[in-house]
């Protein structure tokens, strides 16, 4: 009985927040001391939506980015991986994987900055989705390192001596088997660029207006339903993953 009320206690404490977020998405004049808005309407989300609005066109480019990085970055790290796991020099680059971790993002995109303003490509979309590449794609190398191993190497061993040919051996073998490696790579890429607000606003100089900056944007402009309104739209991929990941991933492969 303890476990079942503590059990619905905590989902009410994850809940909260949503659900006062959706509340402030659809209000209107909230004043002191009120509890609540005055008003509800739709209003919000149909100017925000409905609409071409600056809301509706930061939400598909967020969306762009990160599908196009985690893409990216998933097919990169693997193959860049496999060769870092059998190098004889494995430890050291591993050590320059781990680099980019060592400043906040924030110092990251202040340190190249520089070289991006002489180059031509900050404020573009461009420039950004590289940024991200910096700490996104030693990420990707760092989870494949535990996939690959002696007993991986000698599968492809194994088929190469049966005659089959490299597409086999990746499309039979490896890469049906690293399945779940890959989901999470392109989930975890997929979040770090979804969520990236240092690299984005510094390389993206304010021109590139992801929906992370739109969320901050509002903040600061104390308009609290906009960002209440954003903050929902931020928060529905990660969900959805996690759902996905613990419906689908998680049961297959486990």
């Amino acid at each position: 009985m303890r476990k079942y009320f503590f059990n619905i206690i905590l989902s009410i404490l994850i809940l909260l927040p949503f659900l006062v977020l959706t509340v402030l998405s659809f209000g209107r004049n909230w004043t002191h001391p009120s509890v609540l808005p005055a008003t509800f309407t739709f209003d919000n989300w149909r100017t925000l939506l409905l609409t071409q609005s600056d809301l509706s066109q930061s939400v598909a480019l967020s969306l762009f980015i990160s599908i196009s990085i985690s893409a990216l970055v998933t097919l990169l790290s693997f193959f860049t991986s496999k060769f870092i796991s059998f190098s004889r020099w494995r430890r050291r680059w591993l050590l320059i994987a781990y680099f980019p971790y060592v400043f906040p993002p924030v110092i990251l995109a202040a340190c190249v900055q520089y070289y991006f303003l002489r180059l031509g490509w900050a404020g573009s979309t461009g420039g950004v989705m590289l940024a991200q590449l910096f700490i996104t794609y030693p990420f990707g190398i760092i989870i494949f390192t535990s996939f690959w191993n002696e007993r991986l190497h000698n599968m492809e061993q194994l088929v190469a001596t049966l005659g089959g040919n490299t597409w086999q051996t990746y499309t039979r073998v490896l890469l049906p088997m690293a399945k779940g490696a890959l989901l999470v790579c392109f989930f975890q890429t997929f979040l770090i660029s979804w969520f990236e607000y240092g690299l984005t606003r510094l390389i993206g100089v304010g021109k590139v207006q992801t929906l992370t900056l739109k969320v901050f944007q509002y903040v600061n402009e104390a308009n609290i339903f906009y960002a209440a309104l954003a903050s929902i739209l931020l928060a529905m991929p990660p969900i959805l993953l996690l759902w996905i990941n613990k419906k689908f991933v998680f049961v297959k492969f486990n």
